[in-house]
């Protein structure tokens, strides 16, 4: 399960999509739904929050209102409830937008090298709108493998 920090704008079709369907799976392990993941390290951050539920829900309709911008037909009746008029941003480290930038680019340059641009063009990435950046190393919830 991969939960993008950085905003889904950066996102090609395939991981757009994915983006998508994990963040859907979130929302049901976090609505208890489903056993599975539910122990996933990318759901630390909405767990920690005031509102796990409420907070993927945000983070969902984010990711809808990207697919809506591009053409695409998702369908937002998925998403458990209409987004929250306002909401405290969730930290993200600026470390693990620029992890989350490389690890991108790598699957760009495989899927669609068309999008490398809109990541090289910049340091570190704009951010998922849920978020706000510190400054800091990559979060200690990310497994990094030895590539």
């Amino acid at each position: 399960m991969r939960l993008w920090s950085i905003s889904p704008e950066y996102l090609d079709v395939k991981g757009l999509t994915a983006l998508w369907r994990e963040a859907l799976l979130a929302q049901a392990v976090i609505l208890g739904k489903t056993r599975g993941y539910q122990n996933h390290p990318q759901l630390l951050r909405f767990m920690r929050s005031a509102d796990p539920a409420l907070y993927i829900v945000q983070y969902l309709h984010v990711v809808y209102s990207e697919s809506l911008s591009r053409g695409y037909r998702f369908s937002g009746s998925k998403i458990s409830a209409p987004p929250a008029a306002f909401l405290d941003r969730i930290p993200v480290t600026s470390g693990q937008l620029l992890f989350e930038k490389k690890h991108l680019l790598r699957k760009l340059a495989k899927r669609d090298p068309s999008r490398i641009p809109l990541l090289t063009e910049v340091g570190i990435p704009r951010h998922h709108d849920l978020f706000y950046v510190i400054e800091g190393p990559v979060e200690s919830w990310e497994k990094i493998s030895t590539m």
